[in-house]
């Protein structure tokens, strides 16, 4: 083992090092070495069935994967990754629940047959919560260290550190409940161990994580193993130093080194790691030198590439030096000959079970893209009587105060909510002072932290309200959002839904520039598995906000800066008597915020305008020249969309303008009028008209040059007339 400190050559102190592993200890790992190698030779001998679905295996990585694998408690967590299948053998996992995932067969235990070969997602007594994990390369790093964020928070809750209903009363049942479990994780001292190879740590996605561990001192080990191979890119030239060498900069972090290919030296340095965390609580990273013995995956072939390197990896093959070890240790070799012979029997009669094991029915195909919503029904008292107007910035300020006092497990960040400022629109002003810098802090400009981390937090019981500044710079947490948090639900049956409530500042508001004013909807909504929230006033912005907190799935809400003070013209009823706390709004339902004029609608004489956002106010103006003609219908959810109440509103008027505040062109409400067309056609007495920006990459900073690029109250006017000519 090497560290920071100290440097030693792994092979010359390992023998003295066996001594003190218990011998159950060692015949376990050696039974289970033979095991994955078992099922590695099984898989390639029968590779015309097993190849069906693209897999890796830990061929020349038994070693340091077992040897951290018997390190972990049921209180801890594993991001792990697709070639770590000896390490969940190490965990406990049967050969047979391996096979079926890699075979895609239903009773697959982490996805229904829904995802790779070795991507695991359980939640099992004895085991480590295994959360899901995607396939995308380092990805894992930012979750991963969200869990330890996420314990590191839980662990401060304590009745002196939570603000409880501002009054006497003591924590409610549900406040108790989370303080329990606060000491629960105090006394379990969990870690969280992320897998990860030298490759992978190249990717900028891996540094954010790094940096956030280091900065705030996270319980979590990065296991980083080292093959030296990147599919087929050599790590001469995908780096200029090893994943020891990068971690030295990040100061606070600990590191050390081990011949992962030695069970012993990497027992030893996988308990270090593991005790430095449980006892300081701060990050390690592990950087274990590896042989890459089998196929990148099953779809590359190590033919194709390797040559003579394979021929100097398989002089490091941890099965053979571990036999000799153990020899040397005073186990029999008719010991080691029965532990091989049970393990290629268990494989053997395995392999011939998962091939008989039924396949997914292929009417459960759709289960599981969201669990199910917690708020189906508005509740709560939308207008106080005697309470006053609130603008929407204030109102969702409110909406946060009162989850954070309600709900201790909840937490908020983002670049600058934290500290004095409280956001740069003020939509967090004093809640850092409030609550504590747990609770409310600033992040480092790293979107794709902000938004990954969610996933960490939400799989240890956490409940993230994070900021993205401007909807504009949304785009480097894009990664996360798709591959951890949207599919997460999905490919763990359910397991792992992820409770993150994204909240987006959009659209423009005069002279905002093209950095600060786009709108992002449409890109969002190509995103299945996350929810999309769009409020248009300050009663639905706190009724909204509360349920998408409850929600537990991803939502992103998109909040219009236009909006947020109404002091642009013809926003005043964007500011609304301010609802009670505890006011919620079920996702999903639009409401109808105007009304055309009865003997009008019998004459046929009325359409409807489908909008959100600015757009409700662009269709108010408008409609004021056209009296008891037009009804407006606030979507106020993207998705899920409220197909129904748009269905009713085209039947009722047969004339139908979709207004949005994006370039038109490709974009969720041509989708929306193309879906109206299809399914409403009879009902129609004219095409479905649409209106949005001009077809532009970005807006403008020239204040009259965005008037020209963006619908307003004249152009939706003329559009609507239009459309009632016909």
């Amino acid at each position: 083992m090497q560290t920071d400190s100290a440097l030693e050559t792994p092979k010359t102190v390992v023998a003295s090092k066996a001594a003190h592993i218990d011998r159950a200890t060692l015949l376990r790992a050696y039974r289970l070495m033979q095991t994955s190698a078992e099922m590695a030779r099984i898989y390639e001998e029968n590779k015309a069935v097993t190849a069906k679905y693209v897999h890796a295996t830990a061929r020349g990585h038994e070693a340091i994967q077992l040897a951290a694998a018997f390190q972990l408690r049921e209180t801890d967590y594993c991001a792990l990754y697709y070639r770590d299948d000896a390490f969940m053998l190490g965990l406990g996992l049967q050969p047979y629940e391996l096979m079926l995932q890699l075979m895609a067969k239903r009773d697959d235990p982490f996805s229904g047959g829904r995802t790779y070969y070795s991507h695991p997602s359980l939640r099992r007594p004895g085991v480590p919560i295994i959360p899901h994990q995607s396939s995308a390369t380092g990805m894992q790093a930012i979750p991963a260290t969200g869990m330890a964020h996420g314990i590191k928070y839980l662990e401060s809750i304590n009745n002196e550190q939570l603000i409880i209903n501002n009054s006497a009363e003591g924590p409610t049942a549900h406040q108790q409940e989370i303080i329990n479990s606060s000491l629960s994780i105090i006394n379990s001292t969990p870690v969280v161990l992320c897998s990860i190879g030298d490759g992978a740590m190249t990717e900028g996605e891996v540094a954010e994580a790094l940096q956030m561990a280091a900065l705030h001192q996270l319980p979590i080990i990065y296991l980083v193993q080292d093959n030296e191979w990147g599919i087929s890119a050599t790590g001469r030239e995908m780096r200029s130093m090893n994943a020891y060498e990068f971690a030295a900069g990040f100061k606070g972090l600990h590191r050390l080194q081990c011949d992962g290919a030695d069970f012993v030296d990497s027992y030893a340095t996988m308990q270090a790691a593991t005790d430095y965390v449980r006892q300081r609580r701060g990050p390690v990273l592990v950087h274990a030198k590896c042989p890459l013995l089998g196929h990148h995956t099953s779809g590359v072939r190590r033919e194709w590439y390797r040559g003579d390197n394979l021929a100097k990896h398989q002089q490091d093959d941890p099965l053979p030096r571990f036999h000799q070890q153990l020899l040397t240790e005073g186990f029999s070799e008719g010991e080691l000959g029965y532990a091989r012979a049970a393990a290629e029997a268990t494989v053997q009669e395995d392999y011939q079970r998962a091939l008989a094991a039924p396949n997914p029915d292929p009417a459960t195909f759709a289960d599981h893209e969201f669990a199910p919503a917690a708020v189906t029904e508005e509740a709560g008292e939308r207008a106080p009587q005697g309470a006053d107007k609130a603008i929407m910035v204030d109102a969702a300020l409110h909406a946060v105060d009162d989850i954070l006092r309600e709900f201790p497990e909840s937490l908020f960040y983002g670049q600058d909510v934290g500290g004095e400022l409280g956001g740069v629109f003020r939509e967090a002003a004093l809640l850092a002072k409030k609550y504590g810098d747990a609770r409310v802090f600033n992040t480092p400009i790293q979107e794709a932290y902000i938004v990954g981390s969610t996933a960490g937090m939400s799989a240890v019981g956490a409940k993230p309200i994070v900021e993205i500044q401007f909807a504009d710079y949304i785009w480097p947490a894009l990664n996360q959002l798709v591959e951890e948090l949207s599919k997460s639900c999905y490919l763990s049956m359910g397991k792992f839904p992820v409770q993150s409530l994204i909240r987006v500042p959009i659209g423009a508001y005069g002279g905002g520039g093209p950095y600060h004013s786009g709108s992002i909807e449409s890109t969002l909504l190509t995103i299945r598995g996350i929810k999309v929230v769009y409020p248009s006033n300050a009663a639905d912005m706190k009724g909204l906000m509360r349920a998408a907190f409850l929600d537990p799935n991803p939502v992103v809400m998109l909040e219009h800066k236009g909006l947020y003070w109404s002091k642009v013209a013809g926003t005043e009823d964007a500011k609304t008597v301010e609802p009670e706390a505890g006011y919620v709004i079920p996702l999903g339902k639009a409401n109808v915020v105007q009304e055309a004029a009865a003997d009008k609608l019998a004459q046929g004489d009325t359409c409807v305008v489908i909008t959100y956002g600015m757009g409700v106010y662009w269709a108010k103006a408008a409609s004021k020249q056209l009296p008891g003609q037009v009804e407006i219908l606030d979507l106020r959810t993207l998705n899920p969309l409220d197909w129904d109440a748009v269905q009713a509103a085209t039947r009722r008027h047969g004339k139908v303008l979709v207004l949005t505040e994006e370039p038109l062109m490709n974009s969720f409400a041509e989708s929306l009028a193309g879906r109206i067309q299809r399914h409403c056609f009879q009902q129609l007495d004219a095409p479905v008209f649409t209106l949005g920006a001009a077809n532009l990459p970005a807006i403008a900073l020239n204040v009259e040059l965005e008037k020209q690029m963006l619908p307003n109250a004249d152009k939706t006017l003329a559009a609507l007339q239009e459309l009632l000519q016909w």
